[in-house]
């Protein structure tokens, strides 16, 4: 059997990181090996207990989680971990910096249970979670903020920057198959190969570098 996905929760309510504890804790797939409230615990609990996914809030005393996913998974960091942003939609303004920072995806605390254990195991595969129905929301409304003038890159084809900014709107592969008329394979292609020009981790990072460069409006 393969072992399971070891989970660390951070959330300075108690409530809230118990009742993330109880859900995540109730799967056999899965394992809460740690729970702490601010951000500073978190770093030094990941370096102890070396866990998979660090389960992250935004706002927390002491140190706050953007910060505590720069020093966990932030450029630079010589062994990562993947971090899933859990925020209140009140603090979107936040979501996008945590990317930067270098956080895996994200979910609204509002989620239900289903989401966040799949954010979890997707996450934890390497995958990155960047919920569609709110990508432009979350992110585009800071567009105006965080995108400095700076001119297309021309490592990508037409069609690379094509897939990239409807990538970067929230679609899926399938979404992006059906508006371009081309396979989900082939999707998964330009997605890769767009990751691999721009030196891009995930389909976080593509997202938060489409927005930088101008690429969605």
């Amino acid at each position: 059997m393969t072992a399971p996905i070891r989970v660390l929760v951070c959330d300075d309510q108690a409530l809230v990181r118990t009742g993330f504890a109880t859900i995540i804790g109730a799967q056999p797939d899965l394992e809460v090996v740690g729970e702490c409230a601010d951000g500073r615990a978190a770093v030094d609990l990941a370096a102890r207990l070396q866990p998979d996914v660090v389960v992250m809030d935004v706002r927390m005393p002491v140190l706050d989680g953007i910060e505590a996913t720069r020093l966990l998974a932030g450029a630079g960091v010589p062994h990562p971990v993947k971090v899933l942003v859990v925020t209140t939609f009140n603090l979107d303004e936040y979501v996008y910096e945590a990317l930067r920072a270098g956080a895996s995806g994200f979910l609204l605390k509002d989620a239900p249970p289903a989401q966040l254990l799949h954010g979890i195991r997707t996450v934890a595969s390497g995958a990155a979670l960047l919920a569609p129905e709110v990508t432009r929301r979350l992110v585009g409304r800071y567009a105006g903020r965080i995108r400095p003038p700076q001119p297309t890159d021309s490592a990508l084809t037409p069609r690379e920057l094509e897939v990239l900014r409807l990538l970067a709107d929230g679609l899926s592969n399938g979404e992006i198959a059906a508006a371009l008329v081309i396979s989900p394979e082939t999707v998964k292609t330009y997605v890769s190969r767009i990751l691999t020009k721009l030196d891009l981790r995930d389909r976080v990072q593509a997202v938060v570098y489409a927005y930088r460069r101008g690429l969605v409006s």
